[in-house]
């Protein structure tokens, strides 16, 4: 089978770190990212199932690993060579239409469950990522034993599998996947009734936020720093109140609030703070911009960076990770699975709408091309497109 393939080499993996920080995506073209005619994933056991991808998204954490910029910290979590890809709608071996939940849990690796009805990112203990009968690996899209979205078949555990019903496009099937992100992270938030909220970075990420926001909580102002026109429009659209320019993130955070400027910081700020990032700038950001005492929820895949973290030990400040999805908590102590509320979040916010071009595997420089330069050329989210 076709499959984009990254392999270990490290004299190119610093190739593409050097050429992507001249030209968004030309890592994608001198990096270890070679598409090769491969055997397709050997299927590991009972419970697993063969997926042929139809569209396969290409995120923030996709561009970080082919640009060279992807940190350290994941080097025991993957495994060479890797197919990547894990924004996922396809169908499996039966011809049943399902969306990929690719983070490989407990059950993927015949571990225990962390509890009951667990989902595969409710692991308490990341040692099982080591365990099972598949090589290393955090994601599929990230393991040389599961194949990912970027080839033209991968492999995948019964728990990471969810039926798409037949009134849900493609388009916002693939969807599915970061809109559980946002979910995530605005449940992670507390965001508490009438709190203000600001979003910093309006690409995929960052506007799945502002809609999740808007749909399960009950925040007050909802503001979004966005670059470009047409992540203004949509995050208008999907309910944010103040759209700003990032440079001009701090600036309207302290005209909304009324507050007054502590040097580089806000003397108050937004009750919650998401950032949809990740970059050391935008960290800096989000801890200036946040009151004392208030919330920072990491949602962009931060960069290896040196931080100055006075401000968020003297303002107390509370910052979190949001990693992909899991189970959440609602009022009346009911629970559900992040990735299961996507699926009212893709339609009730019409996210289908961010898919923005597809491109065949063969065209993949062009498509990683135009992921890294997204913003700027009028996009939000490129897919691969197979197995039509």
């Amino acid at each position: 089978m076709q499959a984009l393939v990254f392999e270990r080499k490290p004299a190119r993996y610093a190739a593409a770190a050097v050429a992507s920080r001249v030209v968004p995506g030309a890592g994608g073209g001198v990096g270890p990212l070679r598409r090769l005619d491969i055997d397709p994933p050997e299927v590991p056991g009972p419970g697993w199932h063969t997926v042929r991808p139809r569209l396969t998204g290409i995120c923030g954490s996709d561009l970080a690993t082919v640009e060279g910029r992807s940190s350290r910290y994941f080097e025991p979590l993957v495994s060479f060579p890797f197919v990547p890809g894990h924004e996922v709608v396809g169908l499996d071996e039966t011809g049943r239409r399902v969306a990929l939940e690719p983070v490989l849990g407990p059950a993927a690796r015949d571990e225990p469950l962390p509890f009951p009805g667990a989902a595969p990112g409710d692991g308490l203990d990341y040692g099982y990522l080591l365990g099972g009968a598949i090589d290393d690996g955090i994601q599929i899209g990230f393991c040389a034993s599961t194949g990912g979205g970027w080839g033209e078949a991968l492999v995948a555990h019964q728990s990471q599998l969810h039926e798409v019903p037949d009134d849900l496009s493609d388009e916002a099937a693939v969807m599915l996947e970061p809109a559980a992100g946002g979910v995530h992270a605005a449940l992670k938030a507390h965001v508490q009734p009438g709190a203000s909220v600001a979003v910093l970075g309006a690409g995929t990420m960052g506007l799945c936020s502002v809609a999740a926001v808007r749909a399960l909580t009950e925040a007050g102002t909802v503001l979004i720093t966005a670059k470009y026109p047409h992540q203004r429009d949509l995050a208008d659209s999907l309910g944010a109140d103040i759209v700003v320019e990032p440079r001009e993130a701090r600036r309207a955070v302290r005209r909304f609030c009324g507050c007054r400027m502590l040097g580089d910081y806000l003397s108050g700020g937004v009750d919650v703070t998401i950032d949809a990032v990740g970059s050391p700038t935008s960290v800096a950001d989000a801890i200036a911009i946040t009151r004392p005492r208030g919330r920072i929820v990491l949602l962009g895949m931060p960069e290896a960076a040196r931080l100055d973290l006075t401000g968020l030990w003297h303002r107390e400040t509370e910052m979190v990770g949001a990693y992909t999805y899991g189970t959440e908590t609602l009022p009346g102590d009911q629970t559900a699975t992040s990735f299961a509320m996507a699926f009212d979040l893709v339609v009730s916010a019409e996210l289908h709408r961010l898919v923005s071009a597809r491109y065949p595997l063969e065209r993949y420089r062009e498509a990683i091309t135009h992921a890294a330069e997204a913003g700027a050329r009028g996009a939000v989210k490129v897919v691969f497109e197979q197995n039509p």
